[in-house]
């Protein structure tokens, strides 16, 4: 998969902590996800359809996001509730959204998000396309943004 698919979903997720959230996170460097169902326990998935096709699969694990939910909405959370699911949500609509402004010259449609929790679910991600892992650090702990895209055309 091409840096010009990485670099967006990179720059909207460094954007959207930094203005939206109020968190600095720090990208690592991403590498090739081995087992792409290897993912944390919280996970908000957009379906990407169009031009270009995939999947971008925001994952964190329970505690991360239940603390970076509530730094959000300026509310502390002590579980995994339904507002804190529906952050992650919204956390990774934000995200697609904002990286396909500069994929602008491809024509991408993007799903409602969905969510998954637990310690043992499967993506249905794009057959035969290989799924990047970008993992990133705060001081609201560890999380990763997957993407796996494919030229339609």
């Amino acid at each position: 998969m091409q840096a010009k698919y990485i670099n967006p979903f990179v720059k909207a997720t460094v954007g959207l902590f930094q203005d939206f959230v109020g968190i600095s996170v720090t990208p690592q460097q991403p590498y090739l996800r081995t087992d792409p169902n290897d993912l944390e326990e919280v996970s908000g998935i957009i379906g990407l359809a169009g031009e270009t096709a995939g999947a971008v699969v925001l994952s964190f694990s329970r505690e991360s996001a239940i603390r970076v939910v509530g730094k959000m909405e300026g509310h502390p959370y002590k579980a995994l509730t339904n507002d804190v699911i529906d952050g992650v949500g919204e956390l990774v609509n934000i995200i697609a959204g904002n990286a396909k402004k500069d994929l602008d010259e491809f024509r991408i449609d993007i799903s409602l998000p969905g969510i998954v929790t637990g310690k043992s679910y499967q993506i249905h991600w794009p057959e035969g396309i290989p799924v990047i892992a970008i993992p990133f650090d705060s001081e609201y702990g560890h999380f990763s943004v997957n993407v796996s895209l494919r030229d339609m055309q």
